[in-house]
């Protein structure tokens, strides 16, 4: 995956906070899901503020549903650069993706197709702006939006 901006990292993290949020919210989280999580942290190179961020507010992590089908999506671009960061994809982080890519509302059965369709997108020599293009008229073809 290409390399993000500051601002764009800053995104990310956030989503990041939310997907976590999401889990903790659960009274119990699986050791497999937290051991993702963490890997992602340390991927993004969560700064000394952003873990005193987390530390301090621990308790009071919300899971915020993203509100259109535009943020939604940006969620997912998120999720897909937090899974492709170290070039391996593992079975805990698509299973990770899938329940998160169901609360966002997306179908199951096309989550693997959307996400094959942002994660190739590198190697087929597309820009952001072409993929987002095509991931729209995905969502389209499925009556995502």
């Amino acid at each position: 995956m290409d390399q993000l901006n500051k601002e764009e990292l800053k995104s990310v993290k956030r989503s990041f906070f939310n997907l976590l949020a999401l889990f903790l919210g659960n009274k119990q989280v699986e050791s497999k899901y937290v051991g993702c999580l963490l890997k992602w942290s340390a991927q993004l190179n969560l700064t000394h503020d952003d873990l005193h961020h987390i530390e301090g507010n621990f308790d009071k992590l919300k899971y915020i549903e993203p509100g259109d089908r535009l943020s939604k999506m940006e969620a997912i671009y998120h999720l897909v650069h937090m899974i492709y960061i170290d070039n391996i994809v593992e079975d805990i982080e698509l299973e990770v993706a899938a329940i998160y890519a169901e609360k966002l509302g997306f179908d199951a059965s096309v989550v693997g197709e959307l996400f094959k369709s942002i994660a190739t997108a590198p190697y087929d020599g597309k820009t952001t702006g072409e993929v987002r293009k095509e991931v729209k008229e995905f969502l389209e073809l499925y009556n995502m939006e």
